[in-house]
């Protein structure tokens, strides 16, 4: 299928970890080799790991990448017999910046490096403020083949398949044009929900338009909010996939491997929900593992989003590295408290319950004296929220759990959440996952039995800081304003074009509208596993004191 034996490392790298990293290099590439492999690729900036953001601009870090890099360029047994192309940042001495971003062909001494050349600024990415562009797309010759070397963006920008390119070059029909063999594509693609489908529809569409085999080597693991879901492809010259590495596993794939691969999760079904939780999972298991902690805590209320995040824990980390704590008050539910030890019970996780009514009379007692007739009752109602964080984050400090935060991206687009109190914790794990996705992601978890509380997915939500209060008390019912969210936020459609959908002009308004109020909470919000194409976070940037207000 492929005019050389190539072998697609998908690694699990993490950023700053240089030697590390440069060790994952020797390693797969001896496996590589006992393989029969006659090349072997990495992903886009092996050496530092993706993204290293602004470590790229400390001296000694761009250093340290070139030091690796010279070390693994020395003749050595490992990597004898075989070529490698692995990516590194690279300083250069002309005008710009002085980086690039390059794919580094290492092959019996001799060194070839390839630029990249289209320089991503949209969403999650902000490379145009590390790198400068290469000026022409680079090839190199192994065992007889010409291989054309692409990096990431470089073979995104195809004018057949885009209505509108965002860049005016083209790279890979540059190096079509000179005759190559093979197209090799490093990448850091991080997930998205339907992007595995659609990346491998761009691919196949590169492969037939310049009739190229390709392959398409993309990292794996969790690095701050952004997943990364492997699916490392081998396509061949009439753009059908012929090969494909697992989602969210580390795996040296093989060329030659046995196919044809199943086809990708569809729509909303069972396997697609699965693929999002096993990201989450890895999101959260990566995100303690490489930050150095050795467990999590969350606070447990007995509602459908806490529920969701510690089964997420659970199966990121084990039961013994989960820690639930229920915090009541007198407007909790016991049925509420009955639900979240039957979801402790069930996952096999430590549980306890701190109740803080106490505390909550002591702070009113305290502030009444400070109150004057405004807004007393929302005061009342967030202090709740705000000593179960400090309590949560006491927990956190003495027993170096790290405190996981419950809110969705319904609570966070809206700004139905207290500040300083459950927008609290050091990750958020569902924070891109509006309600009525959180529902369909725990009801599946209890596809194969009951593992969390069916009553919890069945009475209607509740904050649960007054008497009988529901979210419908003060939200639009959720399955209109998630559709409201996803338009304005993930479609990022203005108001008329959502009214035009069917909605009303009324409700859009004050969807919009809060919205947009909201920003400044979200500005302070943890950092949110990213899952759809457009995450609050690192993607949404919107000015905090402005005047523009559909």
């Amino acid at each position: 299928m492929l005019p050389l034996r190539v072998a697609l490392a998908q690694v699990n790298l993490t950023v700053g970890a240089i030697e590390a990293n440069a060790q994952r290099v020797r390693e797969e590439t001896v496996r590589a080799k006992a393989l029969g492999a006659q090349l072997v690729v990495f992903p886009e900036l092996t050496l530092s790991g993706y993204p290293p953001r602004d470590l790229l601009l400390q001296q000694g870090f761009v250093q340290r990448c070139a030091q690796a890099l010279a070390a693994l360029a020395a003749p050595a047994d490992w990597s004898s017999g075989i070529a490698v192309v692995l990516g590194a940042p690279l300083p250069h001495a002309g005008p710009g910046r002085g980086l690039h971003n390059a794919a580094v062909v290492l092959q019996e001494g001799a060194i070839t490096v390839a630029h990249k050349i289209l320089l991503p600024t949209y969403d999650v990415f902000d490379e145009d403020r590390y790198f400068d562009p290469g000026a022409a797309p680079r090839s190199v010759v192994v065992a007889g083949v010409r291989v054309g070397l692409a990096i990431c963006e470089d073979a995104w920008n195809d004018k057949l398949y885009w209505q509108r390119t965002r860049y005016e070059r083209d790279p890979v029909a540059e190096l079509a044009r000179e005759g190559v063999d093979l197209l090799v594509t490093l990448n850091a693609s991080p997930y998205a929900i339907g992007k595995p489908r659609w990346r491998e529809a761009l691919l196949g569409a590169v492969a037939r338009r310049h009739h190229l085999p390709l392959v398409y080597v993309n990292q794996v693991g969790g690095n701050d909010a952004l997943l990364f879901d492997g699916h490392s492809a081998c396509v061949d010259a009439a753009g059908t996939v012929f090969a494909r590495a697992p989602a969210w596993k580390e795996k040296l794939l093989l060329s030659a491997s046995a196919g044809p691969p199943a086809p990708l999760p569809a729509d909303g079904s069972a396997d697609e929900a699965e693929q999002i939780l096993e990201g989450l999972t890895l999101g959260v298991r990566d995100y303690l593992r490489k930050t150095g902690f050795r467990g999590a805590l969350l606070g447990l209320s007995g509602g459908v989003d806490s529920a969701l995040t510690a089964v997420i824990a659970v199966r990121a980390l084990g039961a013994s590295a989960v820690r639930g704590v229920s915090l009541p008050t007198r407007y909790n539910l016991a049925i509420s408290e009955d639900d979240a030890l039957a979801l402790a019970r069930n996952l096999g996780c430590a549980y306890e319950v701190l109740p803080i009514e106490r505390l909550r009379a002591v702070f009113l007692d305290e502030l009444s004296g400070h109150f004057h007739g405004g807004k007393v009752a929302l005061a009342e109602e967030n202090l709740q929220p705000r000593l179960r964080a400090t309590a949560l984050m006491a927990l956190s400090n003495e027993s170096d759990l790290l405190l996981l935060n419950t809110g969705n991206k319904s609570e966070l687009a809206m700004g139905y959440c207290t500040l300083y109190g459950d927008m609290a914790g050091a990750l958020a794990v569902i924070g891109d996952l509006t309600k009525t996705q959180v529902y369909r992601l725990a009801r599946h978890v209890n596809r194969g039995g009951e593992v969390i509380p069916a009553r919890t997915l069945e009475r209607p939500p509740s904050a649960e800081l007054r008497e009988g209060q529901r979210d419908q008390d003060t939200l639009p019912p959720y399955e209109v304003l998630d559709e409201i969210v996803r338009l304005a936020v993930e479609e990022q459609r203005a108001a008329a074009d959502i009214v035009a959908v069917g909605f009303e002009a009324a409700l859009v308004r004050e969807v919009l509208g809060r919205l947009g109020v909201a920003e400044y909470k979200r500005r302070q919000a943890p950092p949110i596993l990213r899952v759809t194409e457009r995450a609050f976070g690192e993607g949404w940037r919107f000015p905090l004191a402005q005047g523009f207000f559909e």
